[in-house]
């Protein structure tokens, strides 16, 4: 008689922590398990969803919300654990005897604005099907700056409204504030929206780590100055010795060491707020903008020329992407591996973090972009597309002349760079290693 696999789904994602903003998590986790691709980008707001039927079971994430999955090996049938962190599958394996089973590099991410299929039908077990549910297209905006800047930080104020709405009135509400274009943006205009919907823009403040020797305070301070909002700022410093890189590799469960070292700086900022203030919960801040403009220095990366960056859809956000021969299994890549270094220190110190650049509809702005026609190929000028793109947009919005400086690294902000390499500088294989010791 042929063997009938029992198989099982595991669900340890804590569904209080979807933000869904135009249906109940029931409804969207049905739009996952239809596999319909316009269902699913119909879900508007931040959401990790596992839906299963019989033995198929398909998944669901939006880029800001990492989101893991281990098929663990049973006499009865597979079990597919879902969670957040690797530490939870751990955990999981581990209560039901199958801690054997685990290594970190078995685990596997669901990569953002894909549904991920799995069939439960036993050993050998078959390869995920990928469909894209969010496909942007090139060259869909205007070449005309303002125009972009007005579409690229008008939808960016629309999803700090969406996410206004749901933050409990009187609640505090803070900016990760460096003073550079992406921070700068979400604040001014998180405090336009703030006056618009008649909410009390005294509930703002915008948070700058200092480290010693960073530029980012004083950055901060003559940004705020500008704009006449300096009582807004408050300086969260700490010692360039409290950084632990073991504490780090824990706490992200990655590696990549602009990750790590981008980590470690958004744990002490955490840490000083968390310290100073016990109840606070919610907090903007920029990620994503950078990746969304394609402002990153390309000659830092030997992988990368500006074709590829300018001729990939959402290089920077998915990396090489599925299917490709460099796309990690184990962490997916680009900014939907990336996110953890906001997300999980985040999710450690308890607070409730937002990017409106993460959301699609500002992403499909920014892929719409003809960054070939407005750049003709040349790295300057692709790399002063943003400061204009966004100084216009936030003028047009807001009435104020947002100024712009350079780009600089969170990291290299909040403490000086010979600082940063003598405290966290480990080959990226070392630190590797490490991060599978700490499992065992």
């Amino acid at each position: 008689m042929k063997h009938q696999y029992v198989e099982r789904v595991v669900d340890l994602l804590d569904p209080a922590l979807n933000r869904i903003h135009n249906q109940t998590v029931e409804e969207a986790r049905a739009r996952v398990l239809s596999a319909d691709p316009a269902a699913v980008l119909g879900i508007d707001g931040s959401f990790c969803l596992v839906a299963k039927d019989g033995k198929t079971v398909r998944m669901a994430r939006s880029m800001d919300r990492p989101m893991r999955y281990f098929l663990a090996k049973r006499h009865e049938g597979p079990a597919l654990v879902v969670a957040e962190r690797m530490e939870h599958i751990h955990a999981w394996l581990k209560s039901e005897g199958f801690g054997d089973q685990f290594h970190p590099s078995y685990t596997r991410m669901v990569p953002a604005h894909y549904i991920v299929e799995i069939q439960l039908i036993g050993c050998p077990d078959p390869d995920p099907v990928y469909t894209r549910f969010f496909d942007p297209k090139h060259n869909t905006q205007p070449t005309d700056i303002d125009a972009i800047g007005r579409n690229y930080i008008g939808a960016l104020a629309e999803e700090i409204d969406k996410w206004l709405a749901t933050v409990p009135d009187r609640e505090p509400i803070g900016v990760c504030f460096s003073g550079g274009i992406d921070s700068g943006a979400v604040f001014l205009t998180s405090y336009h929206v703030m006056r618009r919907r008649g909410l009390n823009p005294a509930r703002l403040k915008a948070f700058t780590l200092s480290l010693g020797g960073g530029d980012d305070l004083s950055q901060a301070r003559e940004f705020l100055r500008a704009v006449e909002l300096g009582l807004f700022l408050e300086a969260v410093e700490a010692s360039p010795e409290s950084l632990n890189l073991e504490e780090t590799l824990r706490i992200l469960e990655d590696y990549k060491p602009l990750d790590v070292e981008c980590a470690t700086m958004g744990i002490a900022l955490l840490r000083g707020i968390r310290g100073r203030y016990p109840d606070w919960k919610f907090l903007l801040d920029g990620d994503g903008g950078d990746e969304n403009l394609k402002d990153y220095p390309i000659e830092e990366n030997p992988e990368l020329t500006i074709r590829s960056v300018l001729h990939n859809q959402m290089l920077y956000q998915e990396g090489w992407g599925v299917g490709k021969i460099k796309h990690s299994l184990t962490y997916s890549g680009g900014l939907s591996r990336g996110y953890l270094r906001t997300h999980a220190p985040a999710r450690k110190f308890g607070f409730e973090t937002f990017s409106p650049f993460v959301r699609p509809a500002v992403m499909a702005v920014a892929e719409g972009i003809p960054f070939i026609e407005l750049t003709g190929y040349d790295h300057t000028k692709l790399y002063e597309l943003k400061g204009a793109v966004v100084a216009s947009g936030v003028k047009q919005l807001t009435g104020i002349d947002m100024p712009v400086y350079p780009k600089r690294r969170f990291q290299h902000g909040a403490l000086r760079k010979e600082e940063l390499t003598r405290l966290l500088s480990e080959p990226e294989s070392r630190m590797r290693r490490r991060l599978q010791e700490l499992f065992g």
